[in-house]
């Protein structure tokens, strides 16, 4: 009944839903929280500390590293960036240490370098780390969003009941719709109620934020991208069809570049994130990417496929041997038919790689119309390879590395001869 209560409320809520014409392919850019955590010490640690040093130090290498060419734009701070009491007039104050000039003049750096300024808030009466939270402030924190020209606000559901919470989100974001300035809003009611055995109403959300998280935090391991990837594809029926452009279904950052992954494990990562339709925020020091993971995060093509203008969210279609094979459709259309990208997911840690022979119907589920002869197939991990020719009813054999990924575009090519076209090769 109270849960039923609560649905109500949040109904006559959704009138005032947000719209703020932004997202309309997933978000790309930086956020501190993985990599960087609450590290507060910076006489101890002064290169990792959450402070103004280290967010203008990431926007110069954002900059400097071909980041921002390769479309990533937001720079964001996580928690633990502001001082533990609000102001006199019950305003958010940075800690004024690590952050001497204020977050005003942060933003300002930040968009000077072409970039946007992104910040973090939550829902319930403290952040996740115990610095204050919103509630009972929403209209004063939306306004001084707003007057710091924050791009993007991250608001977290610590503290805060998970039944009412929802209300609660819909107030913050009528209230920034009112202050004028387009801020995109990435909520985490989801993950809160999921955690917790309630399913999310995703309609309502879809309405009122641009993004969401789904489950828990992402971790510095392979074994915590696999479980985040098994909440994904344990639940795909049910929270596919909400995602799309202006709203994301958000498995949390791309952990790239640190410590806990591969070179395979990172290919891994970051191709089920392309086929989810993911926001690609990193978490680490642009300082220490290696050489090969900075390749695989700015690789055009895999950038052009998360960036997909169609922004359907792809699906797990089949598993064999402990390989999943994961499919998204994007453009171009040939046609009747799309083009799809399909990830080769290695499950298996036996020492060698393994290889599989896959129909194109039967295994991965692309039904070819009468008039594709054929698909020309394209290795996004390998961009100098030439493309091999699949005909339609083919088969198609990978090899996959252990803990690793290949990943393709399939794209399809039309009978040589259609209604006089002569297919150009």
């Amino acid at each position: 009944m109270k849960f039923a209560l609560v649905l109500l409320a949040v109904s006559v809520g959704v009138a005032y839903a947000l719209e703020n014409g932004l997202a309309r392919s997933p978000p790309m850019g930086w956020m501190s929280w993985e990599r960087f955590r609450c590290i507060t010490d910076c006489k101890k640690y002064p290169d990792e500390c959450i402070s103004e040093q280290l967010f203008k130090r990431t926007a110069d290498l954002m900059v400097s590293e071909g980041y921002l060419q390769a479309g990533y734009d937001f720079v964001n701070i996580d928690d633990c960036w502001s001082e533990m009491e609000r102001d006199a007039n019950g305003i958010l104050i940075a800690d004024k240490k690590r952050f001497p000039n204020g977050i005003k003049h942060l933003a300002d750096y930040i968009h000077a370098k072409g970039l946007k300024f992104g910040l973090y808030q939550d829902i319930g009466t403290k952040t996740c780390a115990g610095y204050p939270g919103m509630k009972n402030y929403f209209e004063i924190d939306a306004q001084t969003f707003a007057d710091w020209d924050v791009d993007f606000i991250k608001i977290d559901g610590c503290y805060a009941d998970e039944y009412k919470m929802v209300n609660d989100y819909i107030l913050f974001g009528e209230l920034m719709n009112k202050t004028g300035r387009p801020i995109l809003y990435s909520c985490s009611w989801p993950a809160y109620q999921e955690y917790n055995g309630i399913i999310p109403d995703y309609d309502i959300l879809k309405k009122t934020c641009n993004m969401w998280r789904n489950w828990g935090d992402i971790e510095d391991s392979h074994s915590s991208v696999e479980s985040i990837t098994r909440y994904f594809s344990d639940n795909q029926k049910r929270i596919q069809p909400h995602s799309g452009p202006g709203h994301w279904n958000d498995p949390d950052t791309l952990v790239l570049g640190n410590y806990g992954l591969s070179y395979e494990q990172s290919k891994s990562q970051l191709a089920v994130w392309t086929v989810l339709a993911a926001p690609l925020l990193l978490s680490n020091d642009l300082a220490t990417v290696p050489p090969e993971i900075k390749e695989l995060l700015q690789n055009k093509d895999i950038i052009a496929a998360n960036q997909d203008p169609l922004g359907i969210q792809g699906l797990l279609v089949k598993t064999i041997n402990r390989i999943e094979i994961w499919k998204r459709p994007i453009l171009p259309k040939v046609k009747d038919e799309l083009t799809q990208v399909v990830a080769f997911v290695s499950r298996r840690a036996d020492g060698a790689p393994y290889a599989i022979r896959v129909k194109l119907a039967e295994d991965l589920g692309i039904e070819n119309s009468s008039y594709i002869k054929g698909y020309k197939v394209y290795d996004l991990f390998n961009r100098d390879r030439k493309p091999l020719f699949v005909p339609a009813n083919g088969s198609f054999e990978t090899r996959i590395n252990p803990t690793g990924a290949n990943f393709y575009r399939f794209e399809p090519k039309l009978n040589v001869f259609l209604r006089g076209m002569v297919e150009d090769e």
